[in-house]
């Protein structure tokens, strides 16, 4: 984002503050990854969408209607989507136009989430984390997410509070769905993390790295050591520790 308030190389979906939460204050225990938050988010999946749209050139934003005839799968109407998101008409129907030409059908399969991470961490296995990311998103459970929960769930993770954040992020350690988290569950999606991106951090990353965090951090977590993390449990704990949130705004840049 540039002083004036233009966006470039992709930034058309800024946090609402403007700020750039992967800057810390002097003196944190966290450190600032190698690629920026803003870096990682644009590049897996809002700038996938983004360099799609590039690639079809301007557009007269009235094809919108007649584009939403042309798809499998017809999400609802834009303005019923900005009233459920953050994102204004224009963003809506850049996501949109982006999706459409990666997605034709009007959903996204899992197959498609793995080729996105696999293109931006090469050097890594994001297949995993891909797999549980994927699930995150497919709100129905019926494996392939539509253009409104896709944008439903980008517009939490950009724009949301700080509480809707930690919901969302709930919802993709709870592998299962059950509504608890289990210690094997955190070290799942922990470990598909480190061996996406964890040579991509300063400094480097152990091997024992997913398992010391999720020792560390279900400790804490689990207040009535009944071996499960409730949403109430997680949410608190998160909020009143500033070691477990720095290392969550880590692993947000992997959305």
């Amino acid at each position: 984002m540039q002083a004036d308030g233009k966006a470039v190389d992709g930034d058309l979906l800024p946090d609402a503050n403007g700020k750039d939460l992967s800057e810390q204050t002097d003196g944190s225990k966290w450190q600032r990854p190698r690629l920026s938050r803003k870096s990682l988010m644009k590049c897996c999946l809002v700038k996938w969408i983004i360099a799609s749209t590039a690639q079809q050139g301007p557009a007269d934003t009235s094809d919108s209607d007649l584009e939403l005839s042309m798809v499998r799968h017809q999400p609802e109407g834009l303005e019923q989507l900005q009233a459920q998101t953050q994102f204004t008409k224009k963003e809506l129907q850049s996501l949109y136009r982006g999706f459409k030409n990666e997605c034709p059908s009007g959903l996204v399969d899992e197959e498609t989430f793995k080729s996105i991470y696999s293109q931006f961490f090469p050097q890594g296995d994001a297949t995993t984390y891909a797999h549980f990311l994927f699930n995150a998103f497919d709100i129905d459970r019926n494996g392939s997410i539509r253009f409104e929960d896709f944008v439903i769930g980008l517009s939490v993770l950009l724009r949301g509070s700080v509480t809707e954040k930690l919901r969302w992020a709930f919802n993709l350690y709870d592998i299962n769905k059950d509504g608890l988290v289990t210690k094997e569950e955190m070290l799942a999606i922990m470990t598909s993390i480190y061996d996406m991106m964890g040579r991509y951090t300063l400094p480097s990353v152990k091997e024992d790295s997913p398992f010391e965090h999720v020792e560390k951090f279900f400790q804490k977590m689990d207040r009535n050591r009944d071996g499960v993390v409730t949403i109430d449990e997680f949410i608190e704990t998160c909020q009143k520790d500033e070691d477990i949130m720095a290392s969550m705004q880590l692993f947000e840049n992997a959305i």
